[in-house]
């Protein structure tokens, strides 16, 4: 791959650089011996990583980005627009509206406004200011296992914030959020597609249907998961949550994790286009060199990558989202793997596994021991012995209450916010799927080596 990534590269490279041969000759500075010296020592630097691209890497949320994404990015790196004004970037500008379009068509939005974003931090940040500015002294609420930074946004917009329990599965419980919404205190309810501690689908469905009791706005944070609507081996419940995204206000999704983008590359989109005055500003200087749409003009962010834009319009064009498209059989591949390691998990003699099956590609489970404190100790050694076995897992402290009572000896009444640390396997990674064994007897190595080293 590396000489014909280059080779594909050097000549798109030539291409763009004819399209200013008329200008007078400007040689870029010279990357000389000491340039070369500087870049092994990089090169050496960065060997200090895991192996993220790797199936044996099955930790956190990474993988590496498409090749043809790796080298548009490059190839816009070049030029290094600024897509927050049409006078920084007008290709990547023009490329960044087609990108997002594609995600709204994924979606089923025939309409809809939106811009990318750094990530999925930025762009739920501009979905809650927008809420906010709709409803400024009413609370924003979320699952307490949504992601943390929820509550932080709220507090920086100095709404109110409430966390909504989760169930034993890790999806809000709407028993509680039904009672909450008929105080009349909360506007705007954030519904996550893909938790990034266990990968659970909150029940959008069900949650859209409240809206005939109750007017309140729904956010969807798919940041992770989003891209699995166009799966077709989900789960029924699954399923009926993503189809119901039509009728959200507002959507997150992070093409730097499935969407096989370089870091860092989210989305906002808004159903609802008359958003758009909202964010009415004027610049004096930015926004004169056309009457078109400045993407500046839709988004809090200033400076923005264009090449982010670039890489992501470039690999939709290889790999469209079309169902049973190559695209979405990666996406499956890593639902297919998520649940043929927790069958293999439950049936070891050596770990616990939650009674529901993943609902993306996120895999947890616990080491089995007589008590949880007893069970997190083993997790630790196993991640550090899988570790040494070039295995690479993640660790997550999650309420016990996501497993059987049954599953340690402990008292029937111990605290449900008890908490046990598990290990944690995320099977982004297509290959993941034929990796299982490899994966599968190292983890079991792992554990044997771990439990002989409990001391006595």
């Amino acid at each position: 791959m590396p000489d014909e990534f280059f080779k594909l590269l050097a000549e798109s490279q030539r291409i763009l650089d004819e399209g200013f041969a008329h200008l007078p000759p400007n040689p870029a500075p010279p990357l000389g011996e000491d340039a070369a010296v500087i870049l092994r020592r990089v090169a050496t630097r960065l060997q200090d990583n895991y192996p993220y691209a790797h199936p044996l890497y099955a930790g956190q949320m990474l993988k590496p980005p498409h090749p043809v994404a790796r080298a548009a990015y490059a190839l816009a790196m070049s030029v290094n627009p600024n897509n927050h004004a049409l006078d920084g970037g007008r290709a990547s500008s023009a490329m960044e509206i087609e990108a997002v379009a594609a995600l709204a068509k994924m979606f089923h939005w025939p309409q809809h406004l939106g811009h990318l974003s750094s990530g999925g931090t930025f762009a739920n940040l501009e979905a809650l200011w927008v809420a906010g500015q709709y409803a400024p002294d009413k609370a924003i609420a979320a699952s307490d296992q949504a992601h943390y930074t929820h509550s932080r946004i709220s507090g920086v917009l100095g709404l109110p914030f409430i966390s909504i329990p989760s169930d034993e599965n890790g999806r809000m419980d709407l028993t509680v959020l039904d009672a909450l919404l008929a105080t009349g205190i909360i506007a705007t309810v954030v519904v996550t597609l893909g938790t990034t501690a266990v990968g659970s689908v909150d029940p959008l469905d069900r949650i859209v249907a409240l809206r005939k009791k109750y007017k309140f706005r729904i956010h969807v944070d798919a940041a992770y998961g989003g891209y699995f609507t166009l799966a077709a081996n989900l789960s029924r419940e699954t399923r009926a949550a993503f189809d119901a995204i039509p009728h959200a206000d507002s959507i997150v999704i992070d093409p730097h994790k499935h969407g096989l983008q370089p870091y860092g590359c989210g989305c906002i989109l808004f159903r609802d286009p008359a958003v758009g005055r909202l964010y009415k500003h004027d610049s004096p200087y930015t926004y004169f060199s056309s009457k078109d749409l400045h993407l500046g003009e839709i988004s809090l962010e200033c400076s923005r990558a264009g090449a982010s834009a670039v890489a992501l319009w470039a690999t939709q064009q290889l790999l469209p989202y079309t169902a049973g498209g190559v695209f979405a059989q990666g996406l499956e591949a890593g639902h297919t793997a998520a649940l043929k390691l927790h069958q293999l998990l439950a049936e070891s003699p050596h770990f616990l596994t939650p009674a529901s099956p993943p609902q993306l590609d996120i895999v947890f489970w616990a080491a089995r021991a007589a008590t949880p404190d007893a069970s997190s100790a083993l997790a630790q050694r196993i991640f550090d012995e899988a570790a040494k076995r070039d295995l690479h897992l993640a660790l997550a402290k999650l309420p016990v209450r996501f497993f059987s009572k049954n599953s340690w000896k402990i008292l029937p009444e111990i605290d449900p916010q008890t908490t046990v640390t598990c290990l944690r396997s995320v099977l982004l990674k297509p290959e993941h799927l034929l990796w299982l064994d490899h994966l599968g007897q190292r983890l079991d190595a792992a554990a044997l080596a771990a439990a002989g080293s409990i001391p006595r």
